[in-house]
């Protein structure tokens, strides 16, 4: 396919006129494209197609289409029928009335080239530039982040279902292409064991003869393993997907005991990071965040916050389940840069704020981190009088810590945290330790205290960020954070951002900017027509909570 370039700033006037004589108030799309103009060009795209070929539709429609079709929740098969049917859509794809449209594939090849080429923002970052070309977005000023959790497309498996699954699936790819190999290897059990899928089956309910059928699947799988690792195998089966899935697999599910294959304990399970969950889709993960568990992926959503213009998604950044918060807010950051739309300052809860993170942001990208510390870890603190480290005076330059009792440290050294990170390890002796009368109030141990403090600037930060989150202006410059939870409510109940439409990261990811866009184009169109922002729902018996 080449690319056919197609001029969209020229809306065919037949079209304009029934267009605006049936919408004779407008609508979303049309109000959205006489704003925003054509807002995507095929020049964008260009990369994405070859020079010769048979001509392809326009791929700056395609991607027009494409955040349409999310910004109404319609598969690919309705979108390319209001293609065909629309005239609000013929309007903002510049079509004659009479124009057919296309066939619904061409959409899901469209993605399967964005995809392909690592070029999943360039649509999100054509609406957002469309907006700040008509001054609805601008750098500065305060922007918002918030996370949440998103189901992968594929059932969730419990441990058993996953390997019986596992085992399933590659049983049947080496079918495919070597059944007679297969079919001379098979115990009769097996095919009793792993012709249904593991849903229809009907496991045993006692846990102990869980952990037997589980071994039995694992002693099977081994067998199979070493089977297709034996030099009579047929070639090629070692790199089928299914047969390496297979392997990865059983390294993390089960191990030997005395020459037999067991299923491993929990504890022996590796991180969920890396640990797999489904055979049908590989990038799966599992999260959790405080009682909630999920197998999937986390979508982090940042979005303008002030009171004169749109509240507009800015950043789109999915990753696995497990990814921390604050592991992402140095890519947050460097993608709004790019883009020229960092903040002056920037709200976040909890889990994205640290001392690294609040020094990073002000020396790399001049933004203020707005967010609530952590409190000081030391384990004796909720005891009343306890001596915290706040209450020891540090002399940087001479390396030298000094107690409330006005003893000094005679160690001084320089280490490396549990988490990589740099730290400063200070010890006072012993001796000292032992005779002062304020030892009940500064520790237990009978080797002294010791103190653990971050790099000087982290330090600084961390104990002027304390004192100043307990003051009513940090409170009140806090509070504009908690409208994002607002944004994240309308993306899964307006545009199902919860649940991931296709199978692995790199196509969920481009789902996710997708959506991003068409909140963007809804927003946008709540702001033309004066529509306000919707209040905080209050049941009726809430509201007759006495006031204090």
């Amino acid at each position: 396919m080449s690319l056919r370039g197609v001029e969209l700033a020229e809306i065919p006037e037949e079209t304009a006129r029934v267009a605006r004589a049936v919408f004779a108030k407008g609508c979303l799309v049309m109000r959205v494209r006489d704003v925003l103009g054509p807002v995507f060009a095929d020049a964008q795209f260009e990369e994405l197609f070859p020079v010769r070929g048979r001509p392809a539709v326009s791929p700056a429609r395609l991607a027009l289409v494409s955040v349409l079709q999310f910004a109404e929740g319609l598969t690919d098969r309705q979108a390319a029928h209001a293609v065909r049917s629309r005239l609000d859509w013929k309007y903002a794809l510049s079509l004659e009335l009479t124009d057919t449209g296309f066939d619904f594939s061409v959409l899901s090849e469209f993605r399967a080239r964005l995809v392909e080429a690592d070029a999943d923002r360039v649509v999100f970052d054509a609406v957002l530039r469309a907006a700040g070309d008509a001054g609805l977005v601008k750098a500065g000023k305060r922007q918002r982040t918030d996370a949440t959790h998103v189901l992968a497309a594929t059932r969730d498996l419990n441990r058993l279902e996953f390997v019986v699954e596992t085992l399933r699936t590659a049983l049947n790819q080496i079918a495919e292409v070597a059944g007679e190999w297969l079919a001379a290897l098979a115990a009769p059990e097996w095919f009793d064991r792993y012709s249904a899928r593991p849903e229809d089956s009907r496991f045993p309910s006692r846990w102990a003869a869980r952990v037997e059928h589980g071994d039995q699947c694992g002693a099977d799988g081994m067998v199979l393993l070493h089977a297709v690792w034996s030099p009579s195998a047929p070639h090629g089966l070692q790199a089928l997907p299914a047969v390496e899935f297979l392997r990865r697999t059983w390294v993390q599910q089960f191990h030997h005991v005395d020459g037999v294959v067991r299923w491993r304990e929990r504890k022996n399970l590796p991180p969920g990071l890396i640990r797999l969950r489904t055979p049908h889709e590989p990038e799966a993960r599992t999260g959790a965040k405080r009682d909630l568990g999920w197998s999937g992926y986390k979508v982090h959503l940042s979005e303008t916050c002030e009171p004169d213009a749109p509240h507009l998604i800015t950043h789109v950044h999915t990753t696995p389940a497990p990814i921390n918060d604050d592991a992402v807010l140095e890519d947050i950051h460097s993608a709004l840069a790019e883009r020229g739309l960092t903040p002056d300052e920037h709200l976040v809860d909890a889990g994205y704020v640290d001392a690294e993170q609040i020094h990073h942001a002000r020396r790399d990208y001049s933004v203020e981190l707005i967010g609530p510390v952590k409190p000081i870890s030391s384990r004796p603190q909720a005891v009343s009088g306890h001596f915290d480290n706040t209450r020891f005076t540090i002399d940087w330059d001479q390396r030298t810590v000094t107690c409330p009792g006005g003893k000094q440290n005679t160690v001084w050294r320089e280490a490396t945290s549990h988490r990589g990170t740099p730290v400063t390890r200070v010890k006072f002796p012993a001796r000292e330790c032992g005779r002062c009368e304020r030892k009940t109030s500064c520790t237990d141990s009978p080797h002294g205290r010791a103190l653990t403090f971050r790099p000087r600037a982290e330090h600084e930060i961390l104990q002027q960020a304390r004192v100043e989150q307990d003051t009513d202006h940090w409170r009140r410059r806090y509070g504009h954070r908690a409208g994002v939870e607002g944004t994240i409510s309308q993306g899964v109940r307006a545009f199902d951002l919860r649940r991931s439409r296709y199978r692995g990261l790199a196509k969920t990811r481009l789902q996710h900017h997708f959506t991003g866009a068409a909140i963007n184009l809804a927003r946008l169109d709540a702001w033309i027509t004066g529509r306000p922002l919707a209040h905080t729902r209050v049941s009726p018996f809430a509201a007759l909570r006495p006031a204090g």
